[in-house]
C-alpha cells in the first residue's frame, strides 16, 4: 500500500536551540547522485486548477510561454521549499500574515528565490502524452525539449533517464544556484505522473557512515546507518525525525537537517532506552488517551498496562488492512482478555466508513477513529497498515508483524504461555 504523507515536519532554531548545546552534535552533509541505500520513492505531481475561491491562487506563479504543438495542456510545479515559498508569498503581499501560521521565519531568505520547478503536459497530434520541465527556470516552457514520460524502472535507469533541473537555495545566509537530477515516470493504472530526485546525502560519525534520503528535500526525514556498500536498506531499519540511533553503546536522538547550514543534528540523550518514548523496538509506546468508537468509553494504553497490545493502524479504503481481519479475529478468538488486546486505529477514515466495517466483519477488538490524526502522527505512521506489538510493561517488542501471519500467531500464544 502506497505511503500517504501524514505531516509536513521541518527542523526549526527553537526545536534546536531549546536543547543543551553540549549534547547537540552536527555533522556537514555532502550531497550525492543516486539514491544511496534507499529505494526510489515517488511523489504525485498535480496540475494548477484555476480556481477564484482558492485563497491561494492569488500565489500562483504565471509562466510566460507553454510548449507549442500541444492540446489539451496544463501545467504545474513542484515545489522545492514550502516554508520559503509561503514566507516570500506573504513578503510580495500575495497572502496575509495570518497565513503564516506562527512560521519561524528566522532561517529563510527575505530576498524572494527561486523554489518551484514547473512542468507542463499536454497531448500531440497524435494523442501521445507530451511533458515539458522548465529545466532551466526561465518561466519559458517552449524552449524544453518535449520528451514521453515512461513507466517506473528500476533505480539505475531512472537515474540515467533524469533531466538537471536548476532552483535556488538559502544556504549560510546566501541565495544558491543549485541544479539538480529530476526524475519523472507515468502511471499508466491511476493515469498520473510522479516525481523524484535521484540524490541522497551522506555523513560520517564515530566512524559510521550516514546516509540521508533527500527526495524532498529533507521534509520528512529518512536516515540509514552502518550499511554495506550497494545494500538497500529494508523498511524497518530507517530511521525518522524524533527517533533515537544508537551508536557505541550511545542513544541519539534525530533532531532533523539544519538546512541553512546543511546539517544533520543529532541530539545525545544520557536516559537508558527503557525510559524514552519512541514507535521504535526496545523503546516505550507513545501514550495516548482516545474514545472508544462503538461504546464511546474512554480508553488509554496505560488502562491496558499488564497485557499484550497488538496495535492495528488501519483505513476503510486499505484493503490489506481489510484482508487480514478474519485472520486477525481467529487470533483473537485464541487469546485471554486478560493477556492480549488489539486495539484498531484507523486514520483518514470517515466515521461512517468504518461504522459499516466494523458491523459487515464483526470486529469485536477495540476500535478508534483518529480523527484529528493526533495518534497517528505520534506514531509517525506512513503508510496502512503498519502494526505494534507492545509487551506487558508497554515496551515495544515487534513492528509490522503481521506481514507473516502465521508467526505473528505463533509469537503471541507463544507469549501467552
Amino acid at each position: 500500500m502506497k505511503s500517504k504523507k501524514i505531516a509536513l515536519i521541518i527542523l526549526s532554531s527553537a526545536i534546536m536551540f531549546g536543547c543543551s548545546q553540549e549534547k547537540i552534535v552536527e555533522l556537514p552533509l555532502t550531497v550525492q547522485n543516486g539514491y544511496g541505500p534507499f529505494n526510489m520513492g515517488t511523489n504525485r505531481m498535480s496540475a494548477i486548477s484555476e480556481n477564484d475561491e482558492n485563497p491561494w491562487q492569488n500565489t500562483f506563479q504565471k509562466i510566460s510561454s507553454l510548449p507549442e504543438g500541444l492540446t489539451d495542456v496544463m501545467y504545474g510545479f513542484i515545489e522545492t521549499a514550502y516554508y520559503q515559498s509561503v514566507y516570500q508569498d506573504y513578503l510580495l503581499g500575495y497572502i496575509t500574515k495570518e497565513n503564516l501560521k506562527g512560521l519561524d521565519t528566522l532561517n529563510l531568505s527575505k530576498i524572494p528565490i527561486k523554489t518551484k520547478i514547473f512542468f507542463a503536459f499536454g497531448k500531440n497530434s497524435e494523442g501521445v502524452l507530451k511533458f515539458a520541465v522548465d529545466a532551466n527556470n526561465n518561466l519559458d516552457l517552449n524552449d524544453d525539449i518535449l520528451f514521453t514520460p515512461l513507466e517506473k524502472v528500476s533505480s539505475d535507469l531512472a537515474q540515467a533517464r533524469a533531466v538537471n533541473v536548476s532552483f535556488e537555495k538559502f544556504i549560510n545566509n546566501e541565495i544558491v544556484p543549485v541544479s539538480v537530477p529530476l526524475y519523472i515516470a507515468y502511471d499508466s493504472r491511476r493515469n498520473m505522473c510522479e516525481y523524484n530526485f535521484p540524490q541522497h546525502a551522506t555523513t560520517q560519525f564515530k566512524g559510521k557512515q550516514i546516509a540521508i534520503s533527500t527526495r524532498d528535500f529533507y521534509a520528512n526525514i529518512e536516515l540509514a546507518f552502518d550499511l554495506k556498500n550497494g545494500e538497500k536498506v529494508k523498511q524497518e531499519d530507517i530511521y525518522r525525525w524524533n527517533e533515537y540511533i544508537e551508536i557505541e553503546d550511545e542513544i541519539y536522538k534525530i533532531l532533523g537537517v539544519n538546512k541553512r547550514k546543511l546539517t544533520l543534528v543529532l541530539e545525545k540523550i544520557d536516559l537508558p532506552k527503557t525510559q524514552l518514548f519512541s514507535s521504535q523496538i526496545g523503546y516505550k509506546q507513545h501514550s495516548f488517551q482516545a474514545e472508544e468508537f462503538t461504546t464511546k468509553t474512554a480508553i488509554s494504553l496505560e488502562s491496558l498496562k499488564g497485557k499484550y497490545v497488538f496495535l492495528d493502524f488501519w483505513a476503510e479504503w486499505c484493503a490489506p488492512c481489510i484482508e487480514k481481519f478474519p485472520q486477525l479475529k481467529e487470533l483473537y478468538s485464541k487469546t485471554d482478555r486478560e493477556k492480549f488486546e488489539i486495539v484498531g486505529i484507523a486514520g483518514f477514515s470517515s466515521n461512517d466508513g468504518i461504522k459499516k466495517l466494523i458491523e459487515q466483519h464483526e470486529l469485536p477488538w477495540l476500535q478508534i477513529v483518529d480523527n484529528t490524526n493526533t495518534i497517528i502522527e505520534t506514531y509517525g505512521i506512513r503508510s496502512f497498515p503498519s502494526t505494534f506489538l507492545i509487551d506487558t510493561e508497554g515496551i515495544i517488542i515487534g513492528i509490522d508483524m503481521d506481514k507473516n501471519m502465521s508467526e505473528l500467531e505463533e509469537k503471541i500464544l507463544s507469549l501467552m504461555k
